[in-house]
């Protein structure tokens, strides 16, 4: 039989009465204390490799590096001050201009239509050439033209013959009627016959004049002066008087007009100007207005508005000495209505708009800006004419006012260089100073890094006893 195997040798411990359950408090708590023990070893770590920097190098590195924590914005009191652009409120004469976009125009554009038909025999210009009025520019075959003058005139000379023996004949019956040896129906007849033949031969007259002036027209000149186009027919075709194009195109080009447009609220001003007999200059500028093209004269306004730009068509006239405008070119035109003389003027860059109005930032002498509301004038292309507001002298602000407040500290470009260098040096003294204290404070007063080191290295030995 099999022995049933001893109960398993127990130990005292095993023995002994069993553990009392783990609590839910108990289980809080211990996570409690877990969290503060990682908690504690954490901020441990990071104080040993983040030393604390003095009070005393982080105020002495403020001033000279300018802490972001100092810094005001836009310039204030308490931040470095700001770079900006300067300019002196002086006195200049402001030009009244008023610019436009142009159109330049010819006085006259003329296409030399033939007035006979026939071949074109000779064409006589380049294209391209400046002609002058009256000149010859094409010929046309003359011998049919020759020929009916021929024509024309003898029947001229055949009706002035009849003429002549009627009225010599109508003299004799006049003395044959006096001496009561005719009838008076003669006379009358005969004197009917002298009147048809003088009829007769004045429209002989015009006829031969007719076939003397086709004849002309078979010489075709230049109605005026001009710049002749590219010729749009060559000798050896027929033309007639409805031929497409014509002969030439002509184009006046000295003197010559600009055309642009002028808003209605200066036509009062303009009017009252050219009244008085003023003469109001006009400049012709390229399209990128950097080369001025010619100067000219204002001329007219046109006699209506236009309803739907609300300007007014005017014109000036330019010599155009140079052929620096040319037909249909677009330029930029510049009336120059009137100058006002000894104004007050700072760039326009200075001038700014806010919800009060106008206004700009004039300098301090403690190198402080304040804002002051002024009223503008007229305005030129660089310059603004300052009415009220701003005394002679006064520096304005010009560039880098967007950041800019009332009572901010500035700086111009001149004396910027000397300030950052100050500033950086400044700077770099408080950074050595607070890294020299930083190690101090990491490793105590009077011990070494290699102190502390062991003392590190102790406790942890004896931590893991």
């Amino acid at each position: 039989m099999e022995q049933p195997e001893p109960p398993p040798h127990s130990s005292p411990l095993s023995s002994s009465a069993p553990r009392a359950p783990v609590t839910r408090r108990s289980r809080w708590l211990g996570s409690l204390v877990a969290l503060l023990a990682l908690g504690a070893i954490g901020w441990w770590a990071w104080h040993l490799t983040h030393p604390a920097t003095p009070a005393g190098a982080a105020g002495a590195s403020a001033p000279g590096g300018g802490a972001p924590g100092a810094r005001g914005p836009g310039g204030g009191r308490g931040g470095p001050p700001s770079t900006v652009g300067v300019a002196v409120a002086k006195r200049a004469d402001i030009p009244v201009i008023i610019e436009a976009l142009g159109t330049v125009l010819p006085v006259a554009s003329v296409t030399v239509q033939p007035q006979v038909s026939g071949v074109l025999t000779q064409v006589l210009f380049k294209e391209g050439q400046m002609v002058r009025k009256g000149e010859l520019l094409a010929t046309i075959a003359p011998e049919p033209f020759e020929m009916a003058l021929q024509q024309a005139t003898g029947a001229r000379l055949r009706d002035e013959a009849q003429l002549q023996a009627a009225q010599v004949t109508l003299q004799r019956y006049q003395t044959l009627l006096a001496q009561d040896s005719i009838a008076r129906q003669d006379v009358d007849t005969q004197a009917a016959l002298v009147k048809q033949l003088q009829g007769t031969v004045t429209i002989d007259r015009a006829n031969e004049g007719t076939a003397r002036l086709n004849l002309g027209y078979t010489r075709i000149v230049a109605p005026i002066s001009g710049r002749v186009g590219l010729r749009p027919v060559d000798a050896g075709n027929s033309i007639s008087t409805n031929t497409t194009g014509g002969v030439a195109l002509i184009t006046q080009v000295a003197p010559i007009d600009v055309e642009f447009a002028i808003p209605q609220d200066r036509v009062p001003e303009i009017q009252a100007r050219t009244g008085g007999g003023a003469t109001l200059a006009v400049a012709a500028w390229d399209r990128s207005r950097t080369r001025a093209l010619d100067t000219g004269a204002f001329s007219t306004l046109d006699n209506q508005i236009d309803t739907t730009t609300g300007t007014v068509k005017a014109k000036a006239r330019f010599a155009n000495a140079q052929g620096t405008l040319f037909p249909n070119q677009f330029v930029n035109a510049r009336l120059l209505l009137r100058t006002i003389e000894g104004a007050i003027v700072v760039p326009v860059t200075a001038l700014r708009h806010g919800p009060s109005g106008d206004f700009v930032y004039v300098i301090n002498e403690d190198r402080t800006v304040t804002l002051r509301n002024v009223t503008r004038g007229e305005a030129g292309v660089d310059n603004v004419a300052i009415t009220a507001g701003l005394a002679l002298g006064e520096q304005v602000v010009t560039e880098g006012g967007d950041r800019l407040k009332d009572g901010a500290r500035v700086q111009t470009a001149v004396d910027r260089p000397a300030g950052a260098a100050s500033g950086a040096a400044s700077g770099a003294r408080g950074r050595r100073g607070g890294a020299a204290s930083g190690a101090s404070g990491a490793y105590g007063d009077g011990a070494s890094p290699s102190a502390s080191g062991a003392r590190r290295r102790d406790r942890a030995a004896s931590a893991t006893q």
